[in-house]
């Protein structure tokens, strides 16, 4: 999936409120989020005579057309080349998977613009997805916690076996790759009619080749750095908050993120950020300590298979932590266990 960058491949009419995404066109519904230079809106494909079926033939699996031809949409402003060349690896690694629990970019463009003394960014690119219209699971946790909610037993391990039904597609690739941000806000959820919610994850722009061989001070600390910036605090695993000079980086990093997220698909936060709400102190610490506090709520509690199988992918020493064939094998006996 090549990078588009003709001034024709994205265009904005501001008279009709549609964007143009190479040859299709998709007219603005609304925005759902924004996050730092990027903005996400819900379009509709505008399909006329010319249009020649549209962004759908484009689609490597036919499930990804939409029945009411709504897309999400991503706008990123892009301020330098560092941005540009972030983005254009985030489509270029998307491009690499092909998963029902993995988000797929459906179609892309990169423009570049002409900067003005208010405007300062030189590009913008436009990624059009599936819509998920339902949020995230961090969206559902907060409306869950309000309303003193929680998912049923049989919920929490579906909802966690189509996450690592994705996971394991990355990290079984010829080059494995790890996520490096699985976390609530990065699961959209789908709510269906009596069946579990369909669990969905997202935001590669921080996937990368999983094994990394750090020989130096110097290399553990860029790691270090990278993933101060990369990977989201609550939910990094302990290597990657202190890396040894002399360590083999691979895929279970995701494991520990994992076994965060499934805490708060229970709990509605990371049992680090639990942890230091009951008893204050530094969140690295409590990582490093794999400190794990499990609250009281809800009653009738989890099953205690649960919180050692969460504990299980919490080990803070990556070498005796699960990889994810041996935590789909056992997520599987739970859900034969466990389901309605």
């Amino acid at each position: 999936m090549g990078c588009s960058f003709s001034g024709l491949n994205a265009l904005y009419d501001s008279t009709t409120g549609d964007v143009w995404i190479n040859e299709n066109r998709f007219k603005i519904i609304r925005q759902l989020g924004e996050g730092g230079f990027a903005f996400v809106y819900l379009v509709k494909e505008v399909i006329n005579e010319s249009s020649d079926g549209g962004v759908s033939k484009k689609f490597k699996d036919p499930s990804h057309i939409s029945d009411d031809g709504t897309y999400a949409m991503k706008k990123v402003l892009i301020q330098n080349n560092e941005q540009l060349q972030f983005v254009k690896e985030e489509i270029r690694i998307s491009s690499l998977f092909n998963h029902p629990n993995l988000l797929p970019l459906l179609d892309h463009a990169i423009i570049s613009v002409k900067g003005t003394p208010e405007q300062n960014w030189t590009h913008e690119a436009y990624l059009l997805f599936p819509v998920h219209l339902d949020g995230t699971l961090l969206d559902n946790a907060k409306t869950m916690k309000l309303k003193k909610e929680f998912f049923s037993t049989s919920d929490v391990l579906q909802i966690f076996r189509q996450l690592c039904a994705g996971l394991e597609h990355m990290h079984s690739l010829e080059t494995p790759y790890a996520h490096n941000d699985v976390k609530p806000g990065n699961v959209l959820l789908t709510h269906r009619k009596g069946k579990p919610p369909l669990a969905v994850l997202m935001d590669f722009g921080s996937a990368r080749p999983a094994r990394r061989q750090i020989r130096s001070r110097s290399e553990a600390l860029q790691l270090q750095e990278w993933a101060a910036e990369h990977v989201s605090a609550p939910f990094r695993s302990p290597e990657l908050w202190d890396c040894p000079s002399q360590a083999d980086i691979d895929e279970r990093t995701d494991v520990w993120s994992l076994g965060c997220t499934l805490y708060a698909i229970m709990y509605g936060v990371s049992p680090f950020e639990y942890a230091l709400g009951e008893s204050g102190g530094s969140l690295q610490l409590a990582v490093m300590n794999a400190q794990i506090k499990w609250p009281t709520t809800p009653k009738p509690s989890y099953p205690d298979a649960l919180q050692q199988f969460v504990s299980w992918m919490l080990q803070p020493q990556a070498t005796v932590r699960p990889r994810i064939h041996d935590i789909i094998i056992h997520v599987d006996k739970l859900v034969a266990k466990f389901s309605n």
